[in-house]
Parts: structure tokens; C-alpha cells; sequence
């Protein structure tokens, strides 16, 4: 079974828009969204009805937790609760009743899914470094062979093996190696901060275990207009351009 995993779309329509036909050009069998529907961007309910259409299974991310009233947000800087509240304020309440009914997490056999660190979930942890996937040995029983997260924003992939070696994969392009568990944080379709503009997503082949970044350009001069029209910060639609 070949699967798209998408994440992080944060309400940027034209860069979901462009992820999904590339994926549908490519078939996957199955496409799940690992979280971060919503927030900074000015599109959430066309986001959501396009992620609620396609994804087979949605998770929930921080920002889908916030707008939910499933988790308290009062820490967050400023211009990122402004934006929380503003897309409490305008979605659909239907999108609303679906938001607070996603999980945290989705296993499939030898694949766990999850929007942070995948030994803590409900924590919305990082894992975009060494130190921070060498932090997870002593979970690794309790993980699958291939974990994928969203949530940083990054791409990064890293190899665990048991006795405490960790790996970082720098190819866009890779198989699993028998031995090794792996997290994979697949970047984000909406606001990627790699330092390239272009969307991002992930297909896994399940039984040839190979993993595959894809990147996509999109219409960012619309997706950014949209905020700088909107009651948002400026920056969320200026990052945009430059891909962090």
C-alpha cells in the first residue's frame, strides 16, 4: 500500500490545493493528515472541507486543538492567539464539531502517526534533532517501524537503532533499513520553514518500505494576500515567501 501523509496546512488553501493534485498524480492508496489544519492563514473553511474530503483519517495538531477549545493557548505569543481567535471566530461550526473530535494518534500496521513526538502525543513535543529522536530509545518498543510527525515544520528523518545510535537520513529518497526504527517529520504543506517556499508532503510505500519528501510550488502571491487582507499578522503571510 503506498500512502500520502500530509501536515501543517494552516489554512493556506492554494498550497493544499497544489499538494493534493500532485498526490492524486502519484495515487496513493490512502492519504492521512497528521494535523495543523487550521491557524495563521486566512482560508480555514475551505481547508478544512478539502482535508475533511480527502484525508482518510485527520489528527489533531496544536493549533486544531486551540481553535477546539480542547487545550489552553494563553502562552502563546501574541500574534498567534490573535490568530487562534480569529479563526474560532469565523469557522464553520460544523468544521468546529469536527476538530474536537480528532485523535491523537493512528497506527497502521508497522506505521504510527501522530502531530508531535509520538511517545507523548497530547505533549505536541518536537522532534526535529538528534537529541531529540536519541530521546526516544527508551520509548522504541512502544513505537511501529516508521513513525511520521508533523508539527516543526522541518523536514528531518532519523534512524534508531536499540542501542542508543541515532541516525539523521538526509536523502529525500530512502528505504528503511531492517533494525532501526525511524521518525519522520514530513515538513508542512502550509508554512514550511526549511528555507524553501514550496509545499511539502510524504508518500510511504508500505511494502517496499520506502519513504519520499515531495516538494510543490504553489500560488504564494494569492495564499499571502489573503492574510495581509485578513485581520492577521503581516508576518504569517511574509514568511511565506521565504520559507521559514
Amino acid at each position: 500500500m503506498r500512502i500520502g501523509i500530509i501536515s501543517d496546512i494552516h489554512s493556506n488553501l492554494e498550497a493544499l490545493s497544489e499538494s493534493l493534485a500532485a498526490l492524486e498524480r502519484l495515487r496513493p492508496d490512502r492519504i492521512y493528515c497528521l494535523g495543523d489544519v487550521v491557524g495563521y492563514g486566512a482560508s480555514v473553511n475551505e481547508c478544512c472541507a478539502l482535508v475533511r474530503k480527502v484525508a482518510e483519517v485527520t489528527l489533531l495538531g496544536n493549533h486544531d486543538a486551540a481553535v477546539a477549545g480542547r487545550m489552553d493557548y494563553s502562552f502563546y505569543y501574541d500574534a498567534a492567539r490573535h490568530a487562534l481567535d480569529w479563526t474560532a471566530a469565523r469557522i464553520d461550526p460544523d468544521h468546529l464539531e469536527w476538530l474536537r473530535a480528532l485523535p491523537y494518534t493512528h497506527r497502521l500496521p508497522g506505521v504510527g502517526l501522530s502531530h508531535g513526538n509520538p511517545a507523548a502525543p497530547q505533549a505536541y513535543e518536537y522532534v526535529f534533532a538528534k537529541e531529540q529522536a536519541r530521546d526516544l530509545v527508551p520509548h522504541l518498543d512502544g513505537l511501529e517501524d516508521v513513525n511520521f510527525v508533523g508539527h516543526s515544520h522541518l523536514c528531518k528523518s532519523f534512524a534508531i537503532h536499540p542501542s542508543g545510535d541515532v541516525n539523521e537520513v538526509v536523502a529525500t529518497r530512502f528505504g528503511l533499513r531492517r533494525g532501526y526504527k525511524y521518525v519522520i517529520s514530513v515538513g508542512s504543506v502550509g508554512q514550511p520553514r526549511d528555507c524553501d517556499n514550496r509545499a511539502c508532503f510524504v508518500t510511504y510505500d508500505t511494502e517496499e518500505r520506502v519513504v519520499e519528501f515531495h516538494r510543490v510550488p504553489y500560488d504564494i502571491e494569492t495564499a499571502a494576500q489573503k492574510i495581509f487582507d485578513a485581520d492577521l499578522a503581516l508576518n504569517f503571510g511574509k514568511r511565506l515567501f521565504l520559507g521559514v
